[in-house]
């Protein structure tokens, strides 16, 4: 990413240094496309941590200008809006063109985190729309604004969110519903569709372009590298970081819902938030997608499915490298990368900070026990944190992790092993680490629902205050103990789709 140019002060939109997005590829790539008004807006929800990252005056939400322009009611002066055209497979079978049905970028701006994409979700129709509003509701767009900074707070690679505005205008989904915008921000949203699409078509040029283009503003160090080992040297790179992610996922029970290679990020971001889920019960099985009807991206299918979009990311390269050999070889990395990514997580997660052959067996052992009695994912690993912490004072530090299993005797026997494992580490140190790994507050569907339920009465405290939470979900947060323990009866029947 360019880091390198001189950064201008950035008060309102007006003064931001607009670039187009996709740099200088044009019209090929990127169809100009203005927002469609949403008048009257207000401010629902900010995100002032990302402000200052970005550069951006503590007080933007003061600004009757910011708020017009990142609620798509006037084009901020410099900016370029429009959308983009992928392809995809969408639940395993190829869709052809899709697009930005409703997603528009006003363009990139230079920050002190390097060049950023500014993107308004639900700002109207596009070209790419197919027949649909191109708005957003105010319930998905408060979970994408939560869900985003929540995996940031969790220090898993995704897009980020600065804001979301609503309006009064309706939207007519399953039921009328209200509109909102949310402002999304990444380095890049370039998806495996992008390739996809212009494979698909037979627009080699164009494929090559897009690929130059990526390689330049992200992975610069491949340009060195002579034409297919370049496009090689991409896709290996793009393996790597989709298998480290989805270490990251599986390591906190996160749920996507919809991983269709449209929705797959070449810089290894988790992209587009619509039907996702932090596990609560842990189930192997689980599809947190009502649309999911298969299972298909059930949680512990969603390594397999990477693996399976990236091969049709390689597939759409092919043009490029001209040799199967060694796209193959790139591919097969993930099945090293990703078990040893996850092990690595898993092992942070239990406390050990070295590698023993029998460590993969305690892992899956524990886990079969929290799947034969649907323990609660997030609050057995961060009691087993604070048992582990207290473990050298306390002679039953154990009983609260213990309590969360049916099947006692067999969390009693894994827990024989696991201090065997520990053997003479410092317990205080090893559950320091620990509690700094095993997060105490995730973003519950019923956390999210409640916060949408005072949002739809005009109410956006509980946006913001779950804002804090999440960006710091490691911390005590004595004030919002009840957000940290086990899901309502009531979460089970809360029903999310790719409406969501």
């Amino acid at each position: 990413m360019n880091t390198t140019a001189p950064i201008a002060p950035m008060d309102t939109p007006t003064r931001w240094p607009w670039q187009p997005s996709f740099g200088a590829l044009g019209a090929t790539f990127r169809t100009p496309c203005p927002p469609t008004p949403l008048a009257p807006s207000h401010w629902v929800g900010c995100n002032p941590r990302l402000l200052a990252e970005l550069g951006l005056p503590a007080d933007l939400w003061q600004s009757q200008e910011a708020l017009d322009a990142l609620s798509g009611n006037a084009l901020a002066e410099g900016s370029a809006p429009g959308a983009t055209v992928y392809s995809g497979h969408q639940f395993g079978v190829w869709a052809g063109q899709l697009g930005d049905g409703r997603a528009i970028s006003l363009g990139e701006i230079n920050t002190p985190v390097g060049v950023q994409d500014i993107q308004l979700k639900g700002a109207g129709p596009t070209p790419y729309s197919r027949r649909g509003d191109g708005r957003a509701v105010l319930r998905s767009s408060i979970r994408e604004f939560l869900a985003s900074e929540a995996m940031h707070g969790l220090g898993i690679a995704t897009t980020r969110a600065l804001c979301v505005t609503g309006s009064p205008t309706p939207v007519f989904r399953e039921e009328r519903e209200t509109a909102a915008v949310v402002t999304r921000v990444a380095p890049s949203f370039v998806r495996f569709g992008h390739f996809e699409h212009f494979a698909a078509t037979g627009q080699t040029e164009d494929l090559r372009a897009l690929a130059d283009h990526v390689v330049q503003a992200h992975f610069p160090a491949l340009q060195t590298l002579q034409d297919n080992a370049r496009y090689c040297g991409l896709l290996q790179e793009v393996t790597r970081r989709t298998a480290a992610l989805m270490a990251q996922w599986q390591a906190v029970g996160f749920c996507h819902g919809v991983m269709n290679t449209d929705n797959m990020s070449v810089l290894g971001l988790t992209l587009d938030y619509g039907p996702f889920q932090f596990m609560d019960g842990f189930n192997p099985e689980h599809i947190c997608n009502h649309s999911d009807s298969s299972g298909r991206y059930a949680y512990a299918r969603q390594p397999q499915v990477a693996y399976w979009n990236l091969f049709c990311l390689g597939q759409a390269l092919m043009p490029l490298i001209d040799d199967q050999a060694p796209a193959l070889a790139a591919l097969e990395t993930y099945k090293a990368l990703f078990p040893q990514a996850l092990d690595l997580r898993m092992r942070a997660k239990l406390g050990l900070s070295d590698a023993q052959p029998q460590d993969h067996a305690l892992v899956e052992s524990l886990l079969k026990a929290m799947q034969q009695d649907r323990v609660d994912f997030t609050v057995m690993w961060r009691r087993l944190s604070q048992a582990v912490f207290e473990s050298a004072q306390l002679a039953h530090a154990f009983d609260p992790v213990r309590d969360l299993f049916l099947h006692r005797e067999v969390f009693d026997a894994w827990r024989i092993q696991y201090e065997a494992r520990l053997g003479s580490a410092d317990r205080r140190s090893v559950g320091q680490q620990m509690l700094r790994t095993n997060p105490k507050f995730i973003l519950r569907n019923h956390l999210g629902e409640m916060a949408i339920q005072q949002a739809k009465a005009g109410d956006f405290g509980m946006v913001q205050a779950l804002l804090d939470v999440l960006h710091a979900p490691f911390d005590e947060h004595p004030a919002y103990e009840g957000w940290a323990g086990l899901a309502p009866e009531w979460a089970s029947s809360i029903e999310i789709s790719c409406s969501s």
